[in-house]
């Protein structure tokens, strides 16, 4: 049944998933634009609805598609409610609310996992940079990502269309380091970070056993409770005159080095 009034219930409540607060009593998220929502449906994401412009019809992209678990609902609505329930100055024609995914199996299953290589954020600010490296993650085979307290939400719609879809590709954990870390730990996993002030290359150092790569703030770095726990920090090689790499590139130069070793 189609929805026109942007005064609507329903409309309403999808709106209000633009803000964190909503999302987090919701549990639901907005995933915007036909690329995302394709890679939602693709990848099994728990996409509960799709709404569409009414006057332009179901993208030719997404024809055919549906979860696997659950029958999707698909929904024509106004123009006037795409504006209203996304992010973007100039919105695509559609967009898909999805439940977000139960957290603590994926980080057991991730914990078990032998020789990993994960991906864990400190309090990296930037939704572009958070969203970037978990596409980096997922381009360079990372088995996850970890997210802690103080970093970009990670259902922000900035950083949804930052992973380009990655975020449906690989287990993405928020939680808190102090908690996660010391069980990465236990289960005899490194944990590496990045200083200007190591003495090992990341060039030299061997990525290929279990290793969990961990990025600070974009200005601070890691938190001193963070470094406590890290193992070990390397240093990435630059022949120029920058002082630093930001956050998403650091993480990137790491996780390909690491793909190189892997392959």
């Amino acid at each position: 049944m189609e929805i026109i009034s942007p005064n609507n219930a329903r409309v309403k409540e999808w709106s209000q998933l633009l803000e964190k607060k909503h999302r987090t009593r919701q549990h639901k998220y907005i995933v915007e634009g036909i690329h995302l929502v394709q890679e939602a449906l693709r990848s099994n994401a728990a996409v509960e609805s799709v709404a569409y412009d009414l006057d332009k019809g179901i993208p030719a992209e997404l024809n055919g598609l549906d979860s696997a678990d659950q029958p999707v609902e698909w929904i024509p609505v106004s123009a006037a409610i795409i504006a209203k329930c996304t992010d973007t100055k100039t919105p695509q024609s559609v967009f898909a609310i999805v439940r977000k995914q139960e957290q603590q199996s994926a980080f057991a299953a991730l914990l078990e996992q032998p020789d990993a290589l994960v991906m864990v954020l400190d309090g990296v600010q930037d939704p572009g940079n958070v969203g970037t490296i978990i596409r980096s993650a997922d381009a360079a085979g990372a088995a996850g990502v970890i997210l802690g307290h103080g970093c970009a939400d990670l259902y922000n719609p900035k950083t949804i269309r930052s992973t380009m879809g990655s975020l449906f590709h690989l287990p993405v954990i928020e939680g808190s380091l102090e908690e996660l870390l010391p069980q990465v730990k236990s289960k005899g996993a490194r944990l590496l970070s990045t200083s200007l002030d190591a003495s090992l290359s990341c060039y030299t150092i061997d990525l290929r056993v279990s290793t969990w790569l961990v990025i600070g703030n974009e200005g601070q770095g890691i938190s001193n409770a963070t470094a406590r726990m890290v193992d070990e920090a390397v240093f990435i090689p630059m022949q120029g005159q920058a002082e630093s790499l930001n956050a998403a590139m650091a993480s990137t130069v790491l996780l390909f080095e690491a793909m190189r070793q892997r392959s």
